[in-house]
């Protein structure tokens, strides 16, 4: 690469980053429904049309913002783990939730664009798929290897669920008892659930010691698939 190509490349990145920035920016204070690419250009002393060579619709920043948030939170459950990487699987699963918790609370508005309400007229490509599903592989790996070392036997499933869950193991977990998946599949949706819970101010004046009730409840979820049983 030449001088002039790296240092058009390197511009290109320093400006992407700042429109990125100044849209978390607006995020935070308007919400991800009103994120315009003309305000953007505005605070950032750009026309409009520099701007729409680097993200050409309000829905591409939304896409780019998203996935920067999935690998965040990703990286964050994979360091986690990585950590802790000679601990028993009950101990790596708290970890991983623990840092997913923690990076919530550090990042409440990329949460939100994430984990919250959708946002009016935007679909998320299939391009944030890898991204989002970071945390799901670091929770699967954890419970994969206790069954290879251990064996799991999830909670029994009622006869009309056999199916589906033969189907979600298979597509998500495969190598899994599908009564493991499916029960690992409830457990995911339920740390989101209470991350959620505490970061959108469900557990005011209900849950006042939030960290130790989250580890007991994430802790619950794991004995359900059978980690540490």
């Amino acid at each position: 690469m030449s001088t002039a190509q790296g240092a058009r490349a390197r511009a290109r990145t320093e400006i992407t980053a700042a429109i990125k920035d100044e849209a978390r920016r607006q995020l935070a204070a308007e919400g991800a429904a009103k994120l315009s690419l003309r305000a953007v250009a505005r605070e950032l002393g750009m026309v409009s049309s520099a701007l729409y060579r680097y993200f050409p619709s309000r829905d591409d920043l939304l896409t780019a913002l998203i996935i920067d948030a999935y690998d965040s939170v990703g990286e964050a459950a994979e360091a986690a783990n990585a950590d802790v990487s000679g601990a028993e699987p009950l101990a790596r699963w708290t970890a991983v939730c623990e840092a997913v918790r923690g990076w919530a609370l550090t990042h409440p508005h990329e949460y939100a664009l994430i984990y919250g309400s959708p946002v009016p007229g935007y679909t998320a490509p299939m391009t944030t798929v890898p991204a989002a599903a970071r945390v799901g592989l670091v929770l699967i790996g954890i419970v994969r290897e206790a069954h290879e070392r251990h064996g799991l036997t999830g909670p029994p499933l009622p006869a009309e669920l056999w199916g589906e869950a033969e189907r979600m193991t298979a597509d998500l977990a495969p190598g899994l008892p599908p009564e493991v998946g499916a029960a690992l599949v409830a457990a995911w949706a339920q740390l989101f659930g209470l991350v959620g819970f505490e970061l959108f101010g469900q557990f005011n004046r209900v849950v006042e010691d939030r960290e130790p009730f989250f580890r007991h409840a994430v802790v619950r979820l794991a004995h359900g698939i059978g980690l540490g049983t």
